[in-house]
């Protein structure tokens, strides 16, 4: 599982015209669910968002979580985290989990960051998004879930 995390000053969800989420201070996360993943990759991830000190102190350090802060998450599932570009010119996304498995996943996810403390809004599985973010810093990192023993 592949989530990219962008520290945001606000962000939003868009269908067809329509904001359906919105959130301040906090997260903009792109989830890639992959064929092999589970929900312990999932219970990973959740748990080191809430605790990865990104935000700004009072002087300006990276040193506060977003639970410190108090920020939100809004979680847009992005199967083509999973797209396998290193062949060809098109990319293949057969290591992309089916669309069952890969929502029940996202939400997964989603109520794990919840239990967690982090108030999450969603976009829509499957549907064509339009996402708004005012990036802070900017300030973006990768995580990937395949990475956790190895350190």
């Amino acid at each position: 599982m592949i989530a990219v995390l962008q520290r945001v000053k606000e962000s939003s969800v868009s269908i067809d015209g329509e904001r359906i989420s919105q959130i301040e201070s906090g997260f903009m996360i792109l989830l890639g669910v992959f064929d092999t993943d589970s929900e312990t990759d999932a219970d990973f991830l959740a748990a080191k968002t809430s605790v990865l000190r990104v935000f700004s102190d009072e002087a300006g350090k990276m040193n506060r979580s977003i639970t410190d802060i108090g920020g939100s998450a809004l979680v847009v599932s992005q199967f083509t985290l999973c797209g396998d570009w290193l062949k060809g010119r098109r990319p293949g996304f057969t290591n992309a989990a089916p669309p069952e498995k890969g929502e029940k996943l996202y939400l997964y996810f989603c109520r794990q960051l919840e239990k967690e403390g982090i108030p999450v809004q969603t976009g829509r599985f499957g549907a064509m998004m339009e996402v708004a973010l005012i990036n802070d810093g900017p300030v973006t990192f990768v995580l990937d879930s395949k990475l956790k023993g190895k350190n």
